[in-house]
């Protein structure tokens, strides 16, 4: 099967995105882990307490506007107590739709028990004369409301340090995972990115030698690059064209081998002529003479 540079590069790069995918996927997970963890912990147990000291300010505020009113002998501000029944009254509604912890719905059951006792009390004072009675008893049910209240804060407030320490150990253990598998996917990336450029390199660098050495008509050199690539072509180019330069270089020594003798050969045979030429001429010169001397 044929893999082209353009197919071996688009490879890589889609290696190494996946790699850093899986990086941000895992980071992705362990952070919305956390903070669901952190999310469930403000949006439970810290609300439960908020809820706990709402009401029981409230109850407070009640008492003390009774009390002062009873001390000084003056009406109560029905208004302003009647805002804290109602400000206490939301916020247990709001505590009864947040359950979070075991045992946590029968408390705020008896807290809503005595809370409408509390609250009847209150309402029964507001209608009819104070009494020290009447006190004693509103100041025994606020005690016992009290009380719940600080329990449901107190349990919330401890299930708020387990899951805070529960956070913690999860975010330590997602550093350390992220950690481990960064260092994993850097040294799969620097390995990958070292061997990828090794590849190219190497390559190159037998191409670029073996054409310098062609170039400096060094025709019986040759490139042997093994695979699919665009580089064992251009390799088997280079080797057919040295091949084609050697056998061109070797016909063109023996075709002027042969024209040089050529010329050597043309030039004997004038050579031969002249002499012929000259020795007919002496020949003629020599029957010249002897026919003189013989007629003397």
């Amino acid at each position: 099967m044929r893999h082209s540079i353009r197919t071996r590069f688009t490879l890589g790069m889609i290696f190494l995105f996946i790699i850093i995918s899986v990086l941000a996927v895992f980071s992705g997970y362990y952070l919305n882990k956390l903070s669901d963890k952190t999310s469930a912990i403000l949006k439970e147990n810290f609300l439960s307490v908020v809820y706990a000291r709402e009401m029981s300010e409230g109850i407070m505020n009640i008492n003390h506007e009774l009390t002062t009113s009873y001390l000084t002998n003056v009406n109560s501000d029905s208004s302003k107590i009647a805002n804290e029944l109602s400000l206490i009254n939301k916020s247990l509604i709001s505590e009864k739709n947040n359950i979070t912890e075991p045992g946590e719905d029968k408390l705020v059951s008896g807290i809503e028990t005595a809370y409408f006792e509390y609250r009847d009390s209150v309402l029964e004072i507001l209608k009819s004369p104070k009494s020290a009675k009447d006190m004693i008893y509103l100041q025994n049910k606020s005690g016992l409301l009290y009380q719940q209240l600080l329990i449901l804060s107190e349990m919330n407030g401890k299930a708020l340090e387990v899951k805070t320490d529960d956070a913690k150990a999860s975010s330590q253990s997602a550093l350390t995972k992220m950690t481990i598998l960064a260092t994993l996917c850097f040294l799969i990336g620097m390995s990958f990115t070292f061997s990828f450029a090794s590849y190219f390199n190497r390559r190159f660098f037998q191409l670029y030698y073996g054409l310098k050495e062609v170039v400096s008509s060094n025709f019986n050199q040759r490139l042997l690059l093994d695979g699919n690539d665009e580089f064992s072509e251009i390799s088997l180019v280079v080797n057919e064209m040295a091949d084609k330069l050697k056998n061109n270089k070797q016909k063109m020594s023996v075709t002027l081998q042969k024209d040089l003798e050529k010329d050597i050969n043309s030039a004997d045979v004038q050579d031969l002529k002249k002499m012929l030429f000259n020795i007919k001429c002496m020949e003629e010169q020599a029957k010249v003479l002897l026919s003189k001397i013989e007629n003397r």
